[in-house]
């Protein structure tokens, strides 16, 4: 699978840099949160568009990466590169852009344009850090773009096309448009031609639309029953597809939940075409998936489940596995970019809720030596517990475990995709 430049992105856009932009831009959150989720993947679907310009790749492989990350608001506003990287991929639909996503957003002009800069200087940063941490040259980045054109057009959020930000036939010409509108191309004349009809012998003109219509059923009405059958047994699989999460219990006891769900699932258990939305904390959005980590935690704590709890024995079997946080592998104090983004909401949720404690768990796969695994696990989960004490919430954290391979439910030579699902790290609630 293609890697999703937007998901790396996403962590350098979290909800601190939405406040601050919201805050300098004098808008509301929700019209910048709007703006971007309109403007990512335009941005980037403009790279892919132009993963062969040598200019927009100098740009990248040239960009300060660590200084526009740092401070993506104040660096974006007047950089020139950036200036001269919208100029080529967007060329004169660069003002309908900004104009059309001040009005989905309801933001001023001046406030999409200084948020298209900001969002392009992030972008940019972000491919530069990943290839310079990937080592990839230009043929790289290159390569990197180019995958991006068959994902970008289904991450823009409901409301917005392609067409409809002003960009004409731009996403029909690359094969972005993924949602079905109408892009008005140039007509072509039709060529005349003359048609000509011999009659029998008594004069009359033979029937031959009798012969075509027998014609066209011989072959349309099987194709037509094999659409419906197709179409049946895909709703079958849609509406029966089952998913099974596996809760690690503090006794070692491992505990399968198994469901039926609807559409097609990751390994996370979120659906794979889900897309983020805003999740309701007493008032205050977070980004996450709708039945993802922040959205059953809050939950819990809006039931009383919490409140209700006599021990931590009655909450040690719940834990709750992170969607989005993840180490480099090998590392335990390098986190892959865009996992930022779901600790600060962990930390939103428990300041929050200043009365409830967590629990941190750290796992891996079955590859290599047991004993080293138990070790990065365990080193994981405490360096996601300092990063937590830096923020604030330390004292709501009762333990960090890590508990190596020995709960990995798949084997050692299966390919690194598959086993993806045994490296996490979770949370649970503890008293």
């Amino acid at each position: 699978m293609s890697l999703n430049i937007i998901d790396l992105i996403k962590g350098q856009l979290g909800p601190a840099l939405i406040t601050q932009a919201a805050s300098q831009y004098g808008e509301s959150e929700s019209g910048i949160t709007k703006a971007i989720e309109g403007l990512l993947p335009a941005v980037v679907g403009g790279l892919a568009n132009n993963s062969d310009n040598p200019l927009v790749l100098d740009a990248i492989m040239n960009s300060s990466s660590p200084q526009i990350l740092a401070n993506a608001v104040g660096n974006s506003s007047n950089n020139s590169s950036i200036a001269s990287v919208l100029t080529q991929i967007f060329g004169d639909k660069l003002n309908g852009l900004v104009n059309s996503v001040a009005t989905y957003a309801e933001v001023s002009n001046n406030s999409s344009n200084s948020l298209l800069n900001l969002v392009t200087g992030t972008t940019i940063g972000t491919i530069s850090k990943y290839a310079a941490d990937n080592n990839l040259d230009k043929a790289g980045i290159s390569r990197l773009l180019n995958d991006q054109k068959g994902i970008v057009s289904t991450l823009l959020p409901a409301g917005l096309s392609f067409a409809s930000l002003s960009m004409g036939d731009w996403d029909a010409r690359y094969k972005f448009d993924n949602d079905k509108d109408k892009i008005n191309m140039p007509a072509q004349e039709e060529p005349k031609v003359e048609v000509t009809r011999s009659t029998a012998m008594n004069g009359t003109f033979p029937d031959r639309n009798k012969d075509k219509d027998s014609s066209i059923w011989k072959w349309l009405l099987p194709l037509l029953l094999l659409i419906a059958a197709a179409y049946f047994i895909w709703r079958q699989c849609e509406q029966r597809e089952t998913t099974t999460t596996t809760i690690v219990t503090d006794s070692g006891e491992v505990v399968t939940d198994t469901a039926t769900t609807t559409g097609n699932s990751n390994s996370t258990g979120i659906s794979a075409t889900q897309a983020d939305e805003d999740i309701d904390l007493n008032g205050t959005p977070l980004r996450g998936y709708k039945g993802g980590m922040e959205d059953r935690m809050i939950a819990f704590l809006k039931s009383e489940g919490y409140k209700n709890a006599q021990n931590d024995d009655a909450l040690k079997d719940t834990w709750y596995n992170f969607d989005h946080v993840n180490f480099k592998t090998g590392s335990a104090d390098q986190l892959e970019a865009g996992s930022d983004a779901q600790l600060q909401n962990l930390v939103a949720i428990l300041k929050a809720y200043p009365d409830v404690k967590v629990k941190i768990g750290g796992y891996t796969d079955k590859t290599g030596d047991e004993a080293k695994n138990q070790k990065l696990s365990e080193d994981r989960a405490k360096f996601i517990r300092s990063w937590l004490d830096q923020r604030g919430v330390g004292s709501q954290i009762t333990g960090a475990d890590g508990y190596g391979s020995e709960f990995a439910t798949v084997d050692a030579s299966a390919s690194d995709a598959e086993r993806a699902v045994d490296r996490k790290m979770a949370v649970r609630f503890a008293k």
